[in-house]
């Protein structure tokens, strides 16, 4: 299938997936208990507090439960780093075919899929993890991006805004809401 007649649908389903996910924020009520808990931290934290709680975040997200799972996330992660996308796939999906509820082998494979151009793949990766984690704000960037890359500004601001409403001091989002902001000023927001 050609690229020009695969954007249109994952232009539609970006799109279905920023107001799929954007509802349920807008309506959420604050959790009280661990990761939860985080989450309020973060969006009344100060910059350098918000840091802290980032990392405490990302790394409660990369805990799978189980040491086998979290060994082929490690290795998964070490394979993107060296830039050996296809191993670093091989590891990603093993580990999703094992934990498939396990929010973070879905996030990692979407940025694989994406450094690979195969951006179907990302988009249903994307789609999985923000299904099992809606608060999974580095899920939602990632969407972003993807809008961004794709022409889409309007819908990359929109996503970039939720990813804001989460993560104030998230600073590539604040980066890119700058840039788009006059590609969509004047614009239905």
């Amino acid at each position: 299938m050609s690229t020009v007649s695969v954007r249109p649908k994952l232009i539609v389903a970006a799109a279905a997936a920023i107001v799929m996910f954007s509802l349920p924020l807008a309506a959420q009520e604050p959790v009280t208990d661990g990761i939860g808990e985080l989450l309020n931290q973060l969006e009344q934290a100060d910059p350098a507090e918000a840091k802290r709680i980032d990392r405490q975040i990302k790394m409660e997200w990369s805990k799978s439960g189980s040491a086998a799972m979290d060994l082929l996330l490690k290795r998964g992660r070490e394979a993107m780093e060296r830039g050996d996308l296809e191993l670093a796939a091989g590891h990603l999906t093993a580990l999703i075919d094992h934990a498939p509820d396990f929010a973070e082998g879905w996030h990692q494979r979407a940025s694989v899929w994406f450094q690979q151009g195969r951006y179907g793949l990302a988009l249903s990766d994307l789609e999985h993890v923000l299904t099992l984690n809606p608060n999974h704000y580095e899920a939602l960037f990632g969407l972003a991006v993807m809008l961004e890359t794709l022409d889409q500004p309007e819908l990359a601001y929109r996503a970039y805004t939720l990813v804001q409403q989460m993560h104030p001091h998230y600073e590539e989002a604040a980066e890119a809401l700058k840039r788009l902001e006059t590609r969509v000023q004047g614009q239905s927001l």
